[in-house]
């Protein structure tokens, strides 16, 4: 317990999914949670799950494709918990398309899931500089950064900008002799209630395809990723500067 106290986080995407398990979480291990989505009503609501349980945090409203959003929410961050030591790009989208997809999905994919995660960590490090303490950003990728398939052509490709954008902003930090470590964490299929419903929808036989496809004999609960992400949060990981952390069943290392 309490592998966070004191320090404050915002996490982005957090109304639902990942982002809402790495929220609680983090709340539940003593920060000080600033929950962020465009869905407002389900991002309050996690907000006074977190205060009820005894945590501490609020709701933002945040388009991560807008600057003006990004400096709007980290000003509103600063001025209720009066610093930010922890930033999780989470928010994103993963519609699938191959080589044929439309452009202005590509286009919109690309926008949220990279250009949001390059406007989150250059807004977040000049936000956790202010603070004067050790900060950490973590950056959601996912292992299909590292590998290809013909369905998700976009998503992958967003990814892997995450992934490469990760290791230079981490670099770029450290050569200015700024505190903050930047790594991304790479999920696997992890059960969601979006990619549950999805398994619900299809017959038994293609959720069985995917569970054979993980080593590990399973596939990943939320939780999984959110204690990973727990891990770069903390001052645990203060030697992890611009790493991956894959967590996915064993998948890449069977491919």
């Amino acid at each position: 317990m309490n592998r966070v106290a004191d320090k404050v986080a915002m996490v982005t995407g957090a109304a639902s999914g990942l982002g809402r398990a790495i929220a609680l979480l983090l709340a539940e291990e003593g920060a000080a949670v600033a929950v962020t989505d465009i869905a407002d009503a389900d991002g309050q609501a996690l907000v006074d799950e977190i205060i009820g349980a005894g945590g501490r945090a609020i709701y933002v409203n945040l388009e991560v494709t807008s600057a003006d959003s990004w400096r709007s929410a980290l000003d509103q961050v600063e001025a209720h918990f009066g610093k930010l030591n922890i930033l999780v790009n989470n928010a994103g989208i993963a519609p699938p398309g191959n080589m044929e997809m439309d452009f202005e999905l590509w286009r919109k994919t690309m926008s949220i899931n990279l250009d949001g995660t390059f406007l989150g960590c250059k807004y977040g490090i000049e936000s956790i500089a202010r603070s004067g303490e050790r900060g950490s950003i973590i950056n959601m990728s996912s292992i299909m950064a590292m590998v290809g398939q013909a369905t998700t052509v976009a998503y992958s490709a967003s990814k892997g900008g995450v992934r490469s954008l990760t290791k230079a902003a981490a670099i770029d930090c450290a050569a200015r002799k700024l505190p903050i470590r930047i790594n991304s964490v790479h999920p696997g299929t992890c059960l969601t209630p979006l990619v549950q419903a999805y398994y619900d929808s299809q017959p038994p036989e293609v959720l069985q395809a995917q569970i054979d496809r993980h080593p590990v004999g399973y596939l990943g609960e939320p939780m999984d990723v959110a204690y990973a992400v727990l891990y770069l949060a903390s001052d645990e990981s203060k030697f992890v500067l611009g790493s991956e952390l894959v967590v996915d069943g064993g998948i890449l290392a069977s491919d």
